[in-house]
């Protein structure tokens, strides 16, 4: 058996249009994010764990969501990658993308982060790996959706 084996990429492109049905959790995740500025998690009654993204149960203990919490709007970046590729939707390139952890959350959520200088990837990543601050930063028109807010790198 070879020990080193060729590497193998495969060109692809994905590019068609959808409609995902939220469901009725998500549906007010969004709607809280869209008319209130506001991100929403839900509280398992079992272990008290408040889960951002709110989702209708939960992950670790299977057990029904009813409960609706406020978190953040600040929180701890928990990790980050810094991206080179354009997204549609998404700043151009070198962005950060990372996972917050929202003031009264136990999970984290996913967003684009700014508030650091890319010139130096080095330095950006040095200031990112202390887990700095972070505030969501909502769009002035917002449309029900993740990319109504994203999160800034809180200034000490």
């Amino acid at each position: 058996m070879n020990a080193d084996p060729e590497l193998i990429t495969i060109p692809g492109r994905w590019d068609f249009e959808y409609r995902y049905f939220a469901g009725a959790t998500a549906s007010r995740f969004f709607a809280e994010i869209r008319d209130n500025r506001r991100i929403m998690g839900t509280r398992c009654a079992k272990s008290g764990r408040v889960l951002v993204p709110a989702r209708s149960f939960s992950d670790a203990e299977y057990e029904l969501t009813t409960d609706w919490v406020e978190t953040g709007p600040g929180g701890v970046l928990e990790v980050f990658t810094i991206v080179g590729t354009k997204f549609s939707g998404l700043p151009d390139p070198p962005f950060v993308l990372g996972y917050v952890t929202l003031d009264g959350a136990d999970t984290a959520i996913l967003n684009y982060i700014s508030g650091v200088d890319l010139t130096d990837l080095d330095v950006a990543a040095r200031i990112l790996m202390t887990r700095p601050r972070v505030s969501a930063v909502f769009k002035e028109a917002r449309e029900g959706r993740i990319t109504d807010f994203h999160f800034k790198v809180e200034q000490k």
